[in-house]
């Protein structure tokens, strides 16, 4: 069966017991996934205060407000906010009280009144909130049929948090058709949840639409989710044994050329590959801590650490962000080196044009490029309390191919994912930022 459909009996899912380096890797698709997996649906973070710090990021990312589930409709456990930019989806949530029964008693009981996430339970969020402050506590993903992913998943070694439910709309004015959702263990406290149905809302049934002003800064999806962990090939191989992954890429110290502190890294992807997992270990006896230690000794265990959103149109979305960045944004991480872009042309080539050499100079935007395309990037400083999560905007450049469109019956030329890779040529100069960022603090 093609990419992106269900599961595959094409390939043989093979675990990792040691990196090769990215010089030896070569990329294969087995076309092994479990179950059919569509793409990212949405990120949902925890929060102590839902209501400002979903307005932050809705200034700092260009995100605009389209629904909600508070004590304004209903919702007596918590408070839960909904973002959207294209295909991109950010919700926000923060329980009002300790109690579980606040939020319907057991997980996968009956929908309480008002409270549309059976999942919910408020001594978890307080707990998640008090253990690693905000953070990301679930990645959803579109798959066709999410009771089947949880099944497949679970006896394939996952360890299940929320049995499949449905959802069924509860506002009025709310679009019609219902979900069915269900939860896993990604890794750390985080989940990865499983949406399938044919509810036409921004969310979750339950959640009341929003009116609010248009704002928007070209931000199309989330290119990938970044997490790091204690063993990386640990949490890879529960991974791909669950969900039928392959490896799309990996990464080791001496691959990336850091400055003063290393990593290991892996990265997992579905069938289409438009879901992209990389995992993050440190690597020790270096000079300086690693900083994915600091983020696992600053998190309190594993964690996602950062969200790459990708948009069409990195200048126009950098010059938004810029503009806010002193007032209600995010801090940007400083400017490269003037060497750094006097070494680009030499990288990259008649890759970019005289005028984007300028602008990325202008913006402190990281180009890098691979055999099929190239990728251009920017990261903001920990957008909270702890040096943690942090935000990655790309732009993919090339990689285009012909893909028929299963609702339209058409054929479209898109992009492939990944497209670019990772950025491993600018590893160094992202490393040696972070360092100097990392050297201001008492981690």
């Amino acid at each position: 069966m093609g990419a992106g459909g269900g599961e595959s009996t094409s390939g043989v899912i093979q675990t990792k017991e040691k990196l090769v380096g990215a010089a030896h890797f070569k990329r294969v698709n087995p076309l092994t996934d479990r179950f059919d997996v569509k793409k990212f649906h949405h990120v949902e973070l925890y929060c102590g205060d839902a209501n400002n710090t979903y307005r932050r990021f809705s200034a700092g990312l260009g995100l605009k407000l389209v629904a909600k589930s508070d004590n304004s409709t209903g919702n007596s456990a918590y408070s839960s906010y909904v973002l959207k930019s294209g295909e991109l989806t950010f919700v926000f949530s923060a329980p009002y009280g300790t109690q579980s029964e606040a939020a319907g008693g057991e997980k996968g009981a009956e929908q309480a009144a008002g409270v549309p996430n059976h999942g919910f339970d408020a001594d978890e969020a307080f707990g998640f909130f008090k253990k690693h402050g905000l953070g990301v506590k679930a990645v959803g993903l579109t798959v066709a049929d999410a009771r089947a992913a949880y099944e497949a998943a679970v006896k394939n070694g996952a360890e299940g948090r929320v049995e499949p439910y449905v959802l069924k709309p509860t506002n009025e004015g709310e679009p019609e058709g219902e979900l069915v959702v269900a939860e896993i263990l990604l890794y750390g406290d985080v989940h990865l949840r499983f949406l399938s149905g044919d509810y036409q809302g921004d969310f979750l049934p339950g959640y009341a639409p929003v009116e609010s002003k248009d704002i928007d800064y070209g931000l199309k999806r989330l290119d990938h989710c970044v997490g790091n962990v204690p063993n990386m090939l640990d949490t890879y191989n529960y991974l791909i044994s669950a969900t039928g992954f392959h490896e799309f890429a990996e990464f080791t110290a001496e691959d990336v050329g850091t400055v003063d502190s290393g990593l290991n890294s892996i990265v997992a992807a579905s069938n289409n590959e438009m879901v992209l997992f990389p995992i993050n270990e440190p690597t020790f006896g270096t000079k300086r801590k690693s900083q994915i230690q600091t983020y696992l000794e600053q998190n309190c265990g594993a964690g996602v650490q950062h969200l790459a959103l990708k948009t069409d149109d990195i200048f126009t979305t950098l010059r938004h962000m810029r503009a806010v960045e002193d007032i209600s944004g995010f801090e940007l991480m400083p400017r490269p080196s003037d060497k750094y872009y006097k070494e680009l042309r030499n990288k990259i080539g008649n890759s970019l044009t005289d005028d984007q050499y300028k602008t990325v100079e202008e913006l402190g935007i990281l180009v890098d490029k691979d055999d099929q395309g190239v990728l251009l990037q920017v990261f903001t400083k920990p957008v909270c309390d702890r040096p943690t999560l942090f935000i990655e905007i790309i732009e993919r450049v090339g990689c285009m191919r012909k893909e028929k469109n299963e609702v339209t019956n058409t054929v479209e030329m898109v992009q492939a994912a990944g497209c670019g890779g990772f950025g491993k040529g600018n590893f160094k100069e992202l490393f040696k930022s972070v360092e100097e960022f990392e050297s201001t603090l008492d981690v």
